[in-house]
């Protein structure tokens, strides 16, 4: 299977803050963010694997750099980093801009898996990646220690599944 460039899954959705999507502060919902996070980097993961589904098998990390607000756009530019044999990390990153000063700033930062999958939803072999720019080699350079964690953290959250109580509290 041929290499991909990175800058080939490449996402850039920019959207403005509605007051629907605003808490009590005034600031983006982390909720409302965390679904456009999940949306870009789906498609970021189907342009590079090129199947009809994937799924998210984990968010790894969302950093809330700073709040965003009605008054800014927020731009979310997504691609893949780093991938397995069925698994693609894509990084996210959330660029708020003030409308009314021009100023830019970075919002936040994510990293999510994803595995694509064949018609019988059984995980498929995706290409890996050639990364071009800095930020992309930076990226990909660091990816193994991240998809290491990735697994250590897997597992550990399914050694806790093992202890956890699933039965509703009135039921003993």
């Amino acid at each position: 299977m041929e290499a991909k460039k990175a800058n080939e899954s490449r996402i850039i959705n920019t959207d403005q803050v509605l007051s629907c999507d605003l808490n009590n502060y005034n600031t983006l919902f982390g909720g409302v963010l965390m679904k456009k996070l999940d949306s870009a980097a789906t498609l970021s993961a189907r342009r590079h694997s090129r199947v009809k589904e994937c799924v998210t098998a984990s968010t790894d990390s969302i950093d809330f750099l700073c709040p965003i607000h009605q008054s800014d756009s927020v731009c979310i530019e997504s691609f893949v980093t780093y991938t397995g044999k069925t698994s693609m990390e894509i990084f996210c990153k959330v660029i708020a801009e003030d409308m009314i000063t021009g100023e830019r700033r970075m919002a936040a930062t994510a990293f999510l898996t994803f595995v694509a999958l064949d018609e019988d939803k059984k995980p498929v072999e995706v290409p890996s990646i050639l990364p071009e720019t800095e930020e992309e080699k930076f990226l990909y350079n660091t990816g193994k220690e991240r998809a290491e964690m990735r697994k250590l953290r897997r597992k550990k959250s399914k050694e806790l599944a093992g202890y956890i109580n699933v039965k509703k509290p009135w039921d003993k």
